[in-house]
């Protein structure tokens, strides 16, 4: 399978990639089906989960790349990656200030972002799509720099990062659609808000494998740059989300074993 993928162009891998990450996402938003409530202890466990894989694609995926590539640049080696980093986090940092959005099971009245009347709905969903944004650059940006023959970012490793990316979206979808059934919309506006979320995702792929594969002297900085903003997310929105009910012993396990799982994942095949 991979050796047929590989005759793809890295931006058709990157589609394909991502249209993967957002079926999870919709397969997540699904559960609303078989579902009208969700067990509170259980989407904790799963946002921790989540936030576990984001923090141990963003070092391995990401930024272990990106420091082997900043060697032998004319630059300190640090730069590329440490710079890179940061502008991912105010990128994120900036986006979390003016994009209205609500944390999960937040009043309204608690958004944050530029004020607005939008409804609560519109606020959730664009939660979890700043969520989105980071991960499906960082999967275009993984297959961009894998297309290039670089060493240290390998087909099998873009491959290892859509499949922890993809498993951590299940829960994302679910944090949307469950509440918003819980709330009293119907099966299928639950499910319908729930994976517009992760629509994004292959747009910001396209755009992360276009942009490497046309400026190579970018490609540390823009994979650091996407570790930068999965780093900002996971601990301003994701570990936050999953401890404010009391669960903290939970979610703590869960980041665990999803750090594991995207760490054996990229170990194992890149």
């Amino acid at each position: 399978m991979l050796q047929k993928a590989a005759n793809l162009s890295p931006v058709v891998q990157a589609l394909l990639a991502t249209l993967f990450t957002y079926l999870m996402t919709a397969l997540g938003a699904a559960s609303v089906f078989l579902f009208r409530t969700v067990n509170r202890k259980l989407l904790d466990f799963l946002l921790g989960f989540a936030g576990g894989v984001m923090i141990a694609a963003s070092f391995w995926s990401l930024l272990t790349p990106a420091i082997e590539m900043s060697k032998n640049r004319g630059l300190p080696s640090w730069f590329p990656p440490a710079f890179g980093f940061f502008l991912g986090a105010a990128f994120l940092f900036i986006l979390d200030r003016t994009l209205p959005h609500l944390h999960l099971f937040l009043p309204e009245e608690s958004s944050e972002g530029l004020k607005t009347h939008w409804h609560k709905t519109t606020l959730l969903v664009l939660a979890i799509t700043l969520h989105n944004i980071p991960e499906g650059l960082a999967v275009g940006v993984a297959f961009g720099a894998a297309s290039l023959g670089i060493s240290t970012a390998t087909l099998s490793g873009a491959v290892a990062l859509a499949l922890g990316i993809g498993l951590q979206n299940l829960p994302e979808g679910l944090a949307v659609s469950g509440p918003l059934r819980g709330a009293g919309l119907s099966r299928n506006r639950s499910f319908f808000f729930g994976q517009l979320s992760g629509l994004v995702e292959p747009a910001a792929g396209v755009l992360g494998a276009l942009v490497v594969t046309r400026i190579l002297s970018f490609l540390p900085y823009a994979l650091a740059f996407a570790a930068g903003a999965m780093i900002f997310v996971v601990v301003e929105e994701v570990i936050p989300d999953s401890q404010q009910s009391g669960n903290s012993d939970l979610s703590t396990t869960g980041l665990i074993i999803g750090f594991l799982i995207m760490m054996i994942l990229d170990v194992a095949l890149g």
